[in-house]
């Protein structure tokens, strides 16, 4: 994981999106969240635009605080840089939005904000906003009110946002802490909603690709793989399903070339059990296979998960 290309090649994207409505799910019913908004007929978008719907809701997260009526997001990936440019390349987002009401001052410019999030802190850009009158202040921890601007703006530095508050967006980095993960874990093993687990879903793709060994890590503990199963019991069911339909397919043919070819000479009813019987082992053992490579479990946890009966499993781990 440690090479260049393969860094950038993560969607980043969808995972902040997950965790943005995850950090701001006490007051969903309050927001509604648009993704990649575009800004003119050329390939311009917006990466979020949260609408407050009721003026009169306080927002309960620390994020949120800051929002209007019309709330411009943008998000710079781990792989990403934060210059001056980018900075009033969002502004210039926020612009074309607000003139682009259907009648003049639809969007009042009052009622619009802009947030910035990035994992690391910008320092080059912080310094290039002092020296250009703007003012800065760290109304909460890793969140940067930005004074003197044309909009109410903001700059949130996941990485030092608070631990307890905000694990869902603390993870999406490429050195996710393990108490981070624990937290994000048990807070949303809790969420039922699908929308939820669909949020959770995609922040966990993110995190696990970019911190592979962490969650080797974490797989160990039995209690944390207890939680990282159960929350992506979806991918993890493909997964069985996949291996399982191979396995089966290999196993059979394999097993029934070899039964019919003893049923030949034997007989073919009981050619026919055998190969049935080693088309079976056959698929089973290419399951388990499957699921040790792609879930990066140990032999036990995958036979766990297809439920091999344990006074058989010796015979299929002597085989692996």
């Amino acid at each position: 994981m440690g090479d260049n290309l393969e860094k950038t090649e993560i969607q980043w994207h969808p995972g902040f999106y997950g965790a943005a409505e995850l950090e701001l799910i006490s007051n969903k019913g309050s927001l509604e969240f648009q993704r990649e908004i575009n800004l003119s007929k050329m390939p311009l978008q917006m990466d979020l635009l949260i609408i407050k719907k009721l003026a009169d809701v306080e927002i309960e997260n620390e994020i949120g605080r800051i929002f209007k009526k019309y709330n411009v997001v943008e998000y710079k990936s781990p792989a990403d840089g934060l210059s001056i440019d980018d900075y009033y390349k969002t502004l210039g987002y926020a612009c074309l939005y607000k003139g682009l009401g259907d009648t003049v001052n639809q969007i009042p410019a009052e009622e619009l904000t802009v947030s910035v999030f990035r994992d690391s802190y910008p320092r080059e850009l912080f310094g290039a906003l002092k020296k250009s009158g703007r003012t800065l202040e760290e109304r909460f921890p890793g969140i940067y009110y930005v004074g003197n601007e044309l909009f109410d703006t903001q700059i949130v530095v996941t990485g030092r946002l608070s631990r307890a508050s905000h694990s869902s967006l603390r993870i999406l980095s490429w050195n996710a802490d393990t108490e981070d993960i624990r937290t994000f874990l048990m807070k949303s093993i809790q969420l039922t909603e699908p929308a939820d687990r669909h949020n959770v879903d995609a922040v966990l793709q993110v995190s696990i690709f970019a911190n592979e060994n962490v969650y080797n890590q974490i797989r160990r503990d039995s209690g944390m793989c207890d939680a990282l199963r159960k929350l992506m019991k979806d991918e993890i069911a493909d997964a069985l399903a996949e291996a399982e339909e191979k396995g089966m397919e290999k196993g059979m043919e394999k097993g029934m070339e070899k039964g019919m070819e003893k049923g030949m000479e034997k007989g073919m009813e009981k050619g026919m059990e055998k190969g049935v019987a080693k088309g079976i082992d056959h698929a089973i053992l290419s399951s388990v296979r499957n699921l040790m490579d792609t879930m990066k479990w140990t032999a036990e946890q995958a036979m766990d998960a297809i439920k091999v009966p344990s006074d058989e499993r010796s015979k299929y781990v002597s085989k692996l």
